[in-house]
C-alpha cells in the first residue's frame, strides 16, 4: 500500500506536466497564436476560465496518480505479461475515459467515445510495443554478456 501511495504522489506532477505540454503542442498546431490550456467548452460548463484551468489541472494530477500507482502492476512477476497488460490497460482506461469526458477531451457522443477509445488503445499499444522491444533487446544483451 505504501508503494501505491508513493507512486501515486509521484505521478501527480507528471500528469500535470504532460497535460501542460499537450496544451502547448495543441496550441502550436492550431497555429493562430493563441494558447489553449483547456477545451473552450470546459470553461463554459464550469463558469469560467479559472475554474476550467483548476479542474483540468486537478484531473490531470489524478490521472498522473492513477498511471503512477498502476505502474506497480508491471512488478507483479507472478502475473503473465498478458494479465499485467490487460489489468493495467483497464485501470488506466477506467480513469482516463471519465476524465476525458469531464474535461471535454472527447466529444460527448457514442462516436466521440469510440474515437477516443480507439486513439487511447492505439497509443497504449504503440507505447507497449516500444517498451516490449526495448526490454527484449535489453534481455538479449544481458544474456549475451553472461555467456
Amino acid at each position: 500500500m505504501k508503494k501505491i501511495i508513493s507512486r501515486g504522489f509521484l505521478g501527480i506532477p507528471l500528469g500535470i506536466t504532460i497535460s501542460n505540454i499537450l496544451a502547448l503542442v495543441i496550441s502550436v498546431i492550431a497555429g493562430d497564436g493563441e494558447y489553449y490550456p483547456y477545451v473552450p467548452a470546459l470553461a463554459v460548463s464550469v463558469s469560467g476560465s479559472l475554474n476550467a484551468a483548476v479542474l483540468q489541472t486537478v484531473l490531470s494530477g489524478v490521472l498522473g496518480a492513477v498511471f503512477g500507482a498502476a505502474s506497480l502492476i508491471w512488478e507483479k512477476e507472478s502475473w503473465s505479461l498478458v494479465k499485467q497488460s490487460a489489468v493495467y490497460f483497464f485501470i488506466v482506461a477506467a480513469a482516463m475515459l471519465p476524465i476525458a469526458y469531464i474535461t471535454g477531451w472527447m466529444e460527448h457522443s457514442v462516436t466521440g467515445f469510440l474515437i477516443y477509445m480507439t486513439i487511447f488503445a492505439a497509443i497504449f499499444l504503440i507505447v507497449w510495443l516500444i517498451q516490449y522491444f526495448r526490454w527484449k533487446a535489453k534481455v538479449k544483451r544481458l544474456n549475451s554478456e553472461l555467456k
